[in-house]
């Protein structure tokens, strides 16, 4: 029995594709066989077509499985932050944060703001763009951290644990300042951004200002010492405006809540043995 050449070519193309693992190229080989057939592309560029689709597939799958992996549970994107309802934020400051020099500098980027004016959805959509970046993400609120270093702590292993959270090019810490710290949290946050210190990057959120941060972690002497790194390779991004989630119930809130806004950040604590520390200027950022 004879076979077309082209259909053996083709049935041996189906096997190879099957034993590289390649099952997106496989499934689209037959549409593109015939698209070369009709004269629309050559072989070079279904060679490509074949190529493309399946890199495509498996960078999603990636980025998919590294998005997991950072416990980054909410997808949000910079696409999907609603510049125009906070004026006060510079895109251009947040664009230039997205191209991540800041995680190859080990910079900490600060997101200050009353609550629902956008701090974690930036903070999330700049994770992302790291994890498509290829770059390793862990990303958690600062209540969780805590917990998990004080287990960690109970059970001998935190040594261990904090070595784990220094793997990742960028830790996010979330919701600063929402929950009371728990007694002894504040030393065991501070080993954590002392090993981290000027090795990797982070982006904190809070609503509270650095001046509340004694009253936040409930010791002023591990405050000052927490911001004495954080606030070293520094960028400051302060967000002040309204709630977005609350943007359709404003009649609602009582008017001393709609004009609350987080005060300005104090300088940075003095520095004792360092050279003085510095912040990226509004037009010098990541």
């Amino acid at each position: 029995m004879n076979h077309h050449p082209a259909m053996t070519t083709l049935d041996s193309i189906k096997k190879n594709l099957v034993a590289l693992r390649m099952p997106r190229a496989l499934e689209v080989l037959d549409a593109t066989f015939r698209r070369i057939e009709q004269g629309e592309i050559d072989g070079i560029e279904a060679l490509d077509t074949l190529l493309v689709e399946e890199l495509t597939v498996r960078e999603n799958r990636r980025v998919k499985t590294a998005l997991m992996m950072a416990r980054l549970t909410a997808i949000k994107t910079l696409t999907g932050f609603d510049f125009s309802f906070q004026p006060s934020l510079d895109r251009n400051r947040i664009l230039a944060l997205a191209e991540l020099k800041f995680i190859d500098r080990a910079e900490v980027v600060h997101l200050l703001g009353p609550p629902g004016t956008g701090k974690s959805h930036l903070a999330t959509a700049l994770a992302v763009e790291a994890v498509k970046a290829g770059r390793s993400v862990a990303f958690s609120t600062l209540a969780d951290i805590i917990t998990s270093l004080a287990k960690a702590e109970k059970d001998g292993t935190l040594r261990e644990r904090i070595r784990y959270l220094c793997r990742a090019s960028l830790l996010v810490v979330d919701e600063i300042g929402y929950l009371p710290v728990v007694p002894g949290g504040g030393n065991l946050f501070f080993q954590l951004v002392n090993a981290r210190y000027e090795k990797g990057a982070m982006i904190l959120t809070s609503n509270r200002g650095f001046a509340e941060w004694g009253e936040v972690f409930g010791d002023p002497v591990v405050a000052t010492a927490l911001l004495d790194r954080l606030l070293h390779h520094a960028v400051v991004i302060q967000i002040e405006g309204s709630s977005y989630r609350l943007r359709q119930h404003a009649d609602l809130v009582p008017e001393h809540v709609r004009s609350k806004a987080l005060i300005n950040p104090p300088p940075a604590p003095k520095r004792r043995g360092r050279p003085p520390g510095r912040i990226q200027p509004d037009h010098d950022v990541g």
